[in-house]
């Protein structure tokens, strides 16, 4: 398992369960890092056949514009109501309702991941934190382990295995949204290398509003709001990301929660106290005193785009799985966001599935995963470091504004792809450790920008000022891949296919 968020650790715990040994490598800490972490999430738990799990899958499909599948939602919510009520069996601590029933709607990041960690680490799956991967191994075609170093000693370590599961979350392009600054589409960038086909790339465009000097992207609270201009001027958007970004594009935005009642600021204090942090440090109440915000890009961890893997985890590549952020939300969430809930269910679902799947197919191979011959699907050469910051800043300046990012056009996007291309032929640049990371940045950003290119259309998340209008042929999936050179093509029903 590659990445040890609510995926990758769902995933070992799935694999170790039917039989597998299992290792764990996290670029960070398994328990303090990703997106999760940093703070509560949300989460669907609904029975099949009751009306809030009817409301839930409309819901879904309704926002999702053409591209979610009402019966893999449906299969995803089961597994998660499973995997829920085995939490609370564990002993996993929920909080309970007024009148002393659990509530099993919402997770505390920290809190889940630790006794995520602890449970692992009782059932014997080996846990390898600050140990990034930086390549697969291939046998005859198929994934047989991943590469990697150690960042607190340098060393390299190898792994062989029967398979591999990519848990590695997206990709918010540094842009400073919360529990994002470790999500640079590494794993994107190795299952490319190993042939992997990538879905939903132009739906990356999720901005999240937040306090203009935090990193806080919680946006519920939002829709309890007014809006003003700098002159005090009331703005009529009502939590609008839309509005919001064009009247940014002008100048300043001001908030103030004024419309939230006294019981409901009590709930949003307890339920998501991270959001009031940088307003307590500032000495702002947000709810009587207008603060300015800003829009952040939350890229592909609350976008829709990874890697393409059908209903077991499987990605085009055998021995290769994705899972959660890793891998592509379209049949989730459509061509919109997850957010919270649908993002967090469908992590703790595909997690569970994948490493199932994983395990399978490891023992399928019996003693053979042990002798075959493996070499390097890609990754990295080994060369003498050198500082990629130009290729840091120039991905960033080309997906992160709002003229850029959120708003697109044909002008804009030729602009980028091309400069994306200048740098990802250059190899000066490349080298071990924190180039890693610029490749994987810069590799996220071609694949995107290649498919915002290629959708001429708005949809969703792709918000084409050229192209306002939905195509009139009606929903459609985009793949995206290739290392040398970026391409995407246009496979209506692929992930249908790529599951029977």
């Amino acid at each position: 398992m590659i990445g040890g968020g609510p995926a990758g650790c769902w995933a070992a715990m799935s694999a170790l369960e039917a039989g597998a040994s299992v290792m764990l490598v996290e670029k960070g800490y398994v328990g303090t890092g990703g997106a999760t972490a940093s703070g509560n999430t949300t989460i669907i738990y609904t029975a099949r056949g009751t009306a809030e799990r009817r409301m839930s899958v409309e819901q879904r499909v309704r926002l999702g514009q053409g591209l979610a599948n009402p019966t893999f939602i449906e299969r995803v919510l089961d597994r998660t109501k499973e995997n829920l009520d085995r939490l609370a069996d564990w002993g996993y601590p929920f909080p309970s309702y007024e009148d002393g029933r659990p509530y099993r709607g919402m997770l505390r990041g920290v809190d889940y991941l630790r006794f995520m960690r602890q449970r692992l680490i009782k059932g014997g799956v080996a846990l390898r934190d600050q140990c990034p991967s930086d390549g697969l191994l291939v046998s005859d075609g198929i994934v047989s382990g991943a590469t990697g170093y150690d960042r607190r000693t340098g060393e390299r370590w190898t792994v062989r295995a029967g398979a591999v599961v990519i848990a590695t979350g997206g990709c918010a392009f540094l842009s400073g949204a919360l529990g994002t600054n470790n999500l640079t589409g590494d794993g994107y960038l190795l299952g490319a290398e190993a042939g992997a086909h990538l879905s939903g790339m132009e739906f990356s465009a999720q901005y999240g509003i937040s306090p203009a000097n935090s990193g806080v992207t919680k946006g519920v609270v939002y829709f309890w709001a007014t809006f003003s201009d700098a002159s005090g001027q009331a703005l009529d958007l009502a939590g609008n990301r839309h509005g919001i970004a064009r009247h940014l594009l002008d100048g300043p935005v001001f908030a103030i929660l004024d419309k939230a009642s006294p019981r409901l600021r009590e709930g949003f204090r307890k339920g998501q106290p991270n959001i009031f942090v940088p307003f307590d440090r500032m000495g702002i109440d947000p709810f009587t005193q207008r603060f300015e915000v800003t829009m952040r890009h939350e890229g592909t961890v609350r976008g829709t785009g990874g890697l393409l893997a059908d209903d077991r985890g499987r990605t085009t590549v055998p021995g290769l799985y994705a899972v959660g952020d890793a891998s592509s939300r379209e049949r989730m969430s459509g061509a919109v966001s997850g957010g919270g809930g649908p993002n967090s269910s469908f992590a703790m679902a595909t997690g569970s599935w994948a490493g199932e799947a994983a395990a399978a197919f490891a023992s399928a191979l019996g003693t053979r995963k042990h002798t075959r011959t493996a070499v390097p699907a890609g990754g990295n050469d080994g060369s003498e470091q050198r500082n990629p910051s130009h290729v840091i800043e120039a991905v960033k300046e080309r997906m992160q504004p709002l003229d850029r990012g959120f708003f697109r056009d044909e002008a804009s996007l030729t602009e980028s792809a091309a400069i994306f291309e200048t740098l990802w032929r250059d190899r000066s640049w490349r080298g071990p450790g924190r180039t890693r990371e610029a490749e994987a940045l810069l590799a996220t950003a071609r694949w995107a920008t290649a498919a915002a290119l290629a959708r001429r259309e708005s949809r969703g998340l792709q918000r084409r000022t050229d192209f306002p209008d939905a195509d009139l042929r009606g929903p459609r999936s985009l793949l995206a891949g290739g290392i040398g050179a970026a391409w995407v093509s246009e496979t209506p029903g692929a992930e249908r296919r790529l599951a029977s």
